[in-house]
């Protein structure tokens, strides 16, 4: 789904973005409510930013990157943290590119995004590079989603990757506590652009092994979001790149 943000472009960058575990559904311009199998996932845009919203079996994970004044983490590398029932795995990076080859790749994202029915993206109006978009997928009681926040005005484009998986005394029926052996590495190094939309989007995505259900929304918060979770961190390994 694409929609344009009923908001004007402020001048953020992306070293204003945090990353947070376990807050509240922040004020948002668009969402979009998912059923994939046994999950509710909500996607929300907030501007330059997002929040993904989950809540399964397993429990319920609550993830921020956003311009969180007073709060959150920098951007990290990488984090790998135990919370609830899962293995909670994230990863970002900041690619440059020069602008001809950054209106490209803007557009690219969007069309990708804005026919895959798993799929939210906003554009800023007047700045048809500027986006925030979101692609979830999910299977086997794992679930993965990637963001792209464009920052046009300095060629920058963050990535964020994110894999969700059932920790093995979940899968047992045993649901552990909330957030431990947490680490985090700060600091979101440069990265080429790498060729190819294969690189940006979740194995799998793009051919949806079931009919989920899908319904929009505005600004409408899952009715159980955890509190009180904390981030860690390490890279998270995965064939997409």
């Amino acid at each position: 789904m694409l929609t344009t943000l009923k908001t004007t472009y402020t001048d953020t960058r992306a070293s204003d973005l945090a990353w947070a575990l376990g807050r509240e559904p922040l004020p948002c311009l668009s969402a979009l409510d998912l059923e994939l199998e046994e999950a509710t996932v909500q996607l929300r845009l907030l501007g330059a930013s997002h929040q993904v919203l989950l809540e399964d079996q397993y429990g319920e994970c609550s993830e921020t990157v956003a311009c969180l004044p007073g709060g959150g983490a920098p951007l990290p590398v990488g984090v790998v943290e135990e919370l609830d029932g899962f293995d909670y795995h994230f990863a970002a990076r900041v690619e440059e590119l020069p602008p001809g080859a950054f209106a490209g790749r803007a557009q690219e994202l969007l069309a990708l995004v804005a026919e895959h029915p798993h799929g939210l993206a906003g554009v800023f109006p007047g700045s048809p590079d500027a986006f925030t978009a979101m692609l979830v997928q999910r299977r086997d009681g794992e679930t993965q989603w990637r963001t792209w926040h464009a920052y046009p005005e300095d060629g920058q484009l963050v990535v964020t990757r994110t894999r969700l998986a059932p920790r093995p005394a979940a899968l047992n029926g045993t649901r552990r506590g909330r957030a431990r052996h947490g680490k985090r590495l700060a600091g979101v190094p440069l990265a080429p652009a790498p060729t190819g939309l294969g690189s940006h989007v979740p194995a799998g995505v793009g051919a949806p092994g079931r009919p989920d259900k899908a319904r929009a929304t505005r600004g409408r918060g899952l009715s159980v979001v955890p509190k009180g979770i904390v981030g860690g961190t390490d890279p998270v390994a995965s064939s997409a790149s």
